[in-house]
């Protein structure tokens, strides 16, 4: 019983450390593009890098967008790992190795990628979310099955109440789940009617928050030590099981496009302020050429080659996760917010905000410098 009380104090604080962080985080941004918005006459602040410029100027800018393109290239790139390793599970007997199944992946998501907006790509996000939700679920009523078949003693699950060490992989993991968070800004922009989005964004995080808390501690419940990092390997090889990872597998492949939307309008965003692209995309009049939307679509298509031979190369789902949680994720969403919302309104600032932001600020740069050290010494 101690044990058991024990896992779910440490894993409850920690959980709510990560949301406290992140939902304070994902306000911030929206509170400093408003209140960039109500003193200038400027450009709308639409992006991560729009905002890093309004505050550190080109420097802002670069660190930011910089940090988004490997964060979101990172997750992308996971993306392809996770599928190809379900796949790999379920056709195990064809002798197929794992690169070939992420560069089966390509032509889709090449196809995908050439959608337009984040509002274009919503029946996607859609159709993932319910593949996502019902392959979630009946892993967790196989996690309950497993747990309550007599197999299952709170005694034996100490990765958390005797190794604490393990923590900072757990959190760059934690950290990572949230890889999205570049995305705020572009999301509230997508939206018809933005004054609901700071309710919106609050439930869909506590939710989210939740179901990933349940999720992973079902899943450690139900396997110990023995767990996975990727939960759909720990599964018999049933049909259920296969259908689950198909699901999952569905889920990813059209969430996809949503994760490396980011690094094309960052990519696409460097080319339109040269000339040689302005004179290539553009006509006389303004209008976009053939050969310039082609050129988009070859950059997009290049783009998402190159991530899937970075894919072909990562050891473990698990580990590279963690590194990228530890790394980019961390700074994102910890240090930059925060750096962000001192500049813009420290001086208006209660001392109590001050020292919140203070404190994120150095937590998130010891965690991103520990969380690093201890991935990488654990490869």
């Amino acid at each position: 019983m101690f044990h058991f009380l024990s896992i779910i104090r440490l894993c409850t604080l920690f959980s709510l450390w990560v949301y406290l962080g992140f939902f304070t985080f994902l306000g911030l941004q929206v509170q400093c593009r408003d209140k960039q918005a109500s003193q200038e006459l400027t450009a709308e602040t639409r992006t991560y890098g729009d905002l890093g410029y309004k505050c550190l100027g080109n420097t802002g800018r670069f660190l930011s967008e910089f940090l988004i393109f490997i964060s979101q290239c990172g997750g992308s790139v996971a993306y392809l790992v996770f599928i190809g390793q379900n796949l790999s599970s379920i056709f195990k007997f064809s002798g197929v190795p794992l690169s070939s199944f992420i560069f089966l992946l390509v032509p889709i998501e090449i196809a995908l990628s050439w959608i337009g907006s984040l509002s274009s790509l919503a029946p996607f996000s859609i159709f993932a979310d319910v593949c996502n939700v019902l392959a979630m679920a009946i892993v967790v009523k196989e996690d309950v099955g497993k747990m309550l078949s007599g197999e299952f003693k709170f005694s034996d699950r100490t990765a958390i109440t005797s190794n604490i060490g393990g923590l900072p992989f757990a959190g760059g993991m934690a950290v990572f789940c949230f890889e999205g968070f570049g995305m705020t800004l572009a999301l509230e922009a997508s939206m018809r009617e933005r004054c609901r989005f700071p309710g919106l964004l609050a439930k869909a995080f506590t939710g989210i928050t939740i179901v990933y808390m349940f999720f992973g501690f079902s899943g450690y419940m139900a396997y110990g030590d023995q767990t996975r990092d990727i939960i759909t390997l720990n599964l018999p090889h049933n049909w259920s099981s296969i259908t689950v990872q198909i699901g999952l597998c569905l889920g990813l492949v059209f969430t996809f496009p949503i994760m490396v939307h980011p690094v094309h309008e960052i990519v696409e965003g460097k080319l339109e302020k040269s000339e040689w692209y302005q004179k290539l995309y553009y006509d006389d009049c303004g209008n976009s050429t053939i050969i310039g939307k082609f050129g988009r679509y070859l950059s997009r298509s290049i783009l998402i080659i190159i991530l899937a031979f970075l894919a072909s190369f990562v050891p473990g789902f698990g580990v590279f996760a963690s590194l990228v949680g530890s790394t980019v994720c961390a700074l994102i969403s910890f240090v930059l917010p925060a750096t962000f919302h001192l500049i813009l309104l420290g001086q208006s600032l209660p001392f109590w905000q001050r020292a919140l932001d203070y404190f994120f600020l150095i937590g998130g740069l010891l965690f991103a410098g520990y969380g690093t050290y201890n991935t990488i010494v654990g490869v």
